[in-house]
């Protein structure tokens, strides 16, 4: 078991009832809020309340040191260095001079709010709670949520809740919002068993990892959520490296999951002003950055209408923006995102990234999700795509996908590129969380990294559980060129009414009725694929050359296809005989019939 699976072992209940509790907090809020809505008031709250707990032993310290600089221009500086952290609180209240004073609550906690530094002011404007305290004061239920948040359990001081276990805390509540307020099916989460397989997918590949004195990374997720993708990265590359020097970036368009990041981010002591708030399709924070790693898990399913006019201009700047190779369908951004990613790596850059079965197959010839599977397939940058099991995460239970891509892939697996099916390799959950109904366990993990590591054909298989469970992924290594196919198409003449063929210019004039299109693999020649597959069927016709387009498709379900013998129809007919006998005898013995 690594380090990571023991603390989600050891804290994981410890997690659960934190998040339970404070979850609780709910049952104050009923009947001003609709359920839907509890999060809006307990989000910002967990974030207040830990930074709250953070910033309690150097409070004084803080209140001193205002009174010494408060004349000054510049006091960041001064107060952050008090505060030991990248933020800070010069208001002289506290959780338990807020709740010793319930006549003038409003103030108070208005007042204790604004004593925050800058960067937290941004997180809480971000989450819009201003409205909701509004809301709470009008149904006179502001103090008791104080006073719920004052019980010993909801203490979050970095002593009683380490910073990763907080990040299991804010997963937890977020899931739980999610859940109430009926989310998008691609707006799920991603959890902790699925990134740590991304993680080490990376980590492993990476040639570069352990070049000069240590490790050297910076990392970067474009939807980011509450940042755990980053948060696992860097905890990954700190067990290889215990002076490691990870830095992180992220872009989040949720406000109350971006709330989450940045809070997660100053109180580990980060650069707050990596967490940016926006879309990254049509507002890019991180123009200009390159970065040696990236992860993510973009929605899937979801349209870009809203962000069409800024991406589309983007795309008509060519090499100088992020979409050139080309655009998908407007109803899935979802390889936009891969785009935005691939333009954000570094030469010797690697990405993981979550997509769904469409962007391995969708669109014909020509089309925009073709163009950006040639784009990446004809550099030669994709290397591995893993199959995960279905019903691995929270909201949806479709069959997903990681892609690994590499700007700089070892010269052993050049021109190729290698297919993973871990659809098998699984631990089923005992009890589901929504959707999710399977584990990637650390022995799962261990078998796809394994495979992906050899980068050959092969089958993989273990049985754990003290042998009651099988697990078996299989790789299948392709050449790159076998992905893609010349879409041609193919011209039949139009015929006078006599049978002859009518001519233009000596040529024959094509008729549209008939035309029809072939798709040759692109490994081989299309002059002999024509004369094998169509001439001897349709010998008058031809090749329209000014019309091939070039195509790329991923068959991973063609790939890993096994086909089954059926079974003899006699052998069928002897069951069917013998299954009518058994039942017969059961009737004689139910009836007493001899």
């Amino acid at each position: 078991m690594t380090v990571s699976d023991k603390k989600i072992a050891s804290a994981g209940k410890n997690i659960q009832e934190k998040a339970t509790l404070i979850w609780n907090v709910a049952n104050t809020l009923f009947g001003a809020f609709k359920p839907h809505e509890y999060g809006l008031v307990i989000l910002p709250m967990v974030v207040i309340k830990r930074f709250h707990d953070c910033l309690l032993p150097t409070h004084k310290a803080v209140l001193d040191t205002y009174k010494r600089v408060e004349h000054l221009a510049v006091k960041d500086g001064f107060l952050k260095s008090a505060a030991g952290y990248q933020f800070y609180n010069t208001s002289p209240f506290t959780f338990e001079t807020l709740r010793a004073d319930p006549e003038n609550i409003e103030d108070n906690f208005r007042a204790y709010l604004n004593g925050f530094s800058d960067n937290v002011q941004d997180i809480l404007a971000r989450m819009n709670f201003n409205a909701q305290i509004d809301r709470m004061v009008e149904a006179g239920l502001l103090y008791q949520v104080i006073v719920d948040f004052c019980s010993d359990k909801a203490d979050m001081s970095p002593e009683k809740i380490s910073a990763v276990d907080m990040g299991y805390v804010f997963e937890n509540l977020v899931q739980r919002f999610s859940e109430s307020y009926n989310e998008e099916a691609g707006a799920h989460f991603t959890s902790r068993d699925i990134i740590y397989l991304m993680c080490d997918l990376l980590v492993s590949g990476d040639k570069n990892a352990f070049v000069g004195d240590g490790i050297t990374k910076t990392v970067y997720d474009m939807t980011m959520g509450t940042s755990q993708m980053l948060t696992c990265m860097e905890e990954r590359l700190i067990q290889l490296d215990a002076d490691a020097d990870v830095t992180c970036f992220g872009q989040e368009l949720n406000p109350f999951t971006f709330g989450i990041a940045k809070a997660d981010m100053l109180i580990r002591g980060g650069d707050p002003d990596n967490m940016q708030f926006g879309n990254t399709l049509d507002d890019d924070k991180f123009e200009g950055y390159l970065f040696d790693y990236c992860i993510s898990n973009p929605p899937f399913g979801i349209d870009w209408k809203r962000e069409s006019a800024k991406v589309e201009a983007e795309y008509k700047k060519g090499t100088a923006g992020r979409f050139a190779p080309g655009l998908p369908s407007k109803s899935d951004g979802q390889m936009l995102f891969m785009l935005n990613g691939l333009a954000k790596l570094k030469v010797d850059g690697r990405m993981a990234i979550i997509q769904n079965g469409s962007s391995l197959f969708t669109g014909d010839a020509g089309s925009g999700q073709s163009e950006i599977r040639r784009y990446l397939i004809e550099n030669d940058w994709l290397e591995s795509i893993v199959q995960l099991p279905n019903d691995s995460f929270y909201n949806t239970g479709i069959a997903t996908y990681v892609w690994i891509i590499t700007k700089d892939k070892p010269a052993a697996h050049a021109g190729k590129v290698q297919l993973i099916d871990a659809s098998k390799c699984y631990e089923a959950r005992r009890k589901p969380i929504g959707n999710k109904r399977v584990d990637i366990t650390e022995a799962c993990r261990d078998l796809i990294v394994k495979a992906y590591g050899d980068f050959c054909d092969g089958i993989y298989e273990d049985t754990i559980n003290d042998g009651k469970t099988h697990i078996i992924c299989k790789s299948k290594v392709l050449d790159s060129v076998s992905l893609g196919y010349n879409k041609i198409v193919v011209e039949s003449p139009t015929l006078n009414e006599d049978g002859s063929k009518l001519l233009k210019k000596g040529k024959p004039v094509a008729d549209s009725s008939k035309r029809d299109t072939e798709n040759v693999p692109l490994d081989e020649d299309m002059d002999v694929y024509f004369a094998r597959e169509v001439l001897p069927y349709n010998p008058d016709a031809w090749i329209d050359k000014t019309k091939t387009k070039v195509g790329y498709e991923i068959p991973f379900t063609r790939t890993f296809y096994e086909y089954k013998e059926i079974e003899p129809a006699d052998e069928i007919a002897k069951r069917i005989e013998a299954h009518e006998q058994s039942l017969m005898q059961k009737l004689h013995d139910l009836f007493g019939v001899k």
